[in-house]
């Protein structure tokens, strides 16, 4: 970001079989987007063309650029990171698109380490024909947690709701066992902090969902509130946290008692997902919280039964593109005044001395 005018956010395409790359280009088409930013798309010529032509975008205009490092201004910039022979084949799972989604990725982080990206977005990737020996992950999540280290937490955005799961692509036959005091006060640490650092939240207030129906009913369905969820939240509460719950997730969402909440962690994926999509799914964004690089990613799939059809609606991924701004400011923001409340402590100390 440093001696740049705007923002340039990292776009990887996807799986190019699915809607990931027309969701990209009728977001880009919006000439605006380049006021707001510099995208660049780690992708090919070919594809490219492909979609423009299917989505009869004559007005698309890219440059071709060898890195993020020469990206221009005012500018939709593409770095060819695929050959010649790639072959789009729309809504099909293929090797060739898992290929060709995982070099689109591994392009784009290693631009991000370079320090040429200041944010990343994500168009979906098939879980299956993405696996390698390069790539053994259940999603984006955790391949980008061992990249960059740090907690990665995936938290559901949208104006109306923002959720954390505590477990992420895991099967729910080992959800139980990894719900753990240690866990949730950890994750809800991390939560704490994106809150502050990344949404510009003064003091969040946390809601924690239960495990069980009816919250355990006392014990009567499952012990796991009593056990581990309750200590959980008085241990962060004495920590300084603004934690609540444990709540059951039917009658939480069902009353909207959610609204009266910044963020909420359920305890496991479809919990949280479910709800979110039923709420939210136009314009929900996946957020990897707990990095120390921003990544945003529209909460939909690659869904192969409307690509080639023009009806994928770009909303989620316009506003993954723009929240993936909003919060690298927002950090940058929050970086600033810390580092310049630091600064004034340093001068406060040497006038005493």
């Amino acid at each position: 970001m440093k001696d740049r005018k705007r923002l340039r956010i990292g776009i990887t395409h996807g799986d190019i079989n699915g809607i990931g790359c027309e969701v990209i280009l009728k977001t880009l088409s919006d000439s605006r987007i380049l006021e707001l930013c510099t995208p660049v798309l780690y992708s090919s010529p070919k594809v490219i063309a492909y979609y423009r032509k299917a989505l009869n975008l004559n007005n698309f205009n890219t440059f071709s650029v060898r890195s993020a490092e020469e990206a221009q201004e005012e500018r939709i910039n593409v770095v060819n990171c695929l050959d010649d022979e790639v072959r789009v084949e729309i809504g099909k799972s293929t090797e060739q698109g898992g290929e060709a989604s995982l070099l689109s990725l591994q392009s784009a982080v290693t631009e991000l380490k370079n320090g040429w990206l200041d944010a990343l977005v994500t168009a979906p990737i098939n879980k299956y024909n993405i696996q390698s020996e390069k790539f053994h992950f259940p999603g984006h999540t955790e391949y980008l947690q061992s990249e960059f280290g740090g907690e990665a937490l995936m938290l559901m955005v949208s104006e109306s709701l923002r959720l954390g799961m505590l477990t992420g692509h895991v099967p729910l036959s080992e959800v139980p066992r990894l719900v753990t005091q240690d866990k949730i006060v950890s994750v809800l640490h991390v939560l704490n902090k994106t809150m502050i650092e990344d949404f510009n939240v003064n003091k969040p207030r946390m809601a924690v969902l239960s495990l069980n129906p009816h919250a355990g009913d006392n014990g009567v369905i499952g012990n796991e509130e009593q056990s581990v969820i309750i200590p959980a939240i008085e241990q962060a509460k004495n920590e300084g946290l603004l934690a609540f719950g444990p709540y059951p997730s039917d009658g939480f969402f069902g009353s909207n008692n959610y609204r009266k909440f910044d963020v909420v962690l359920a305890m496991y994926h479809d919990q949280g997902m479910t709800a979110f999509k039923t709420l939210c799914f136009e314009n929900g964004v996946n957020y990897t919280a707990g990095l120390p690089i921003v990544r945003t990613s529209p909460a939909h799939g690659t869904a192969y039964d409307l690509v080639g059809k023009d009806i994928a609606s770009p909303d989620s991924f316009r506003q993954a593109f723009y929240l993936a701004c909003d919060i690298t400011r927002n950090r940058t923001e929050y970086n600033g005044l810390k580092a310049h409340a630091m600064k004034d402590v340093d001068v406060r100390h040497d006038g005493d001395s």
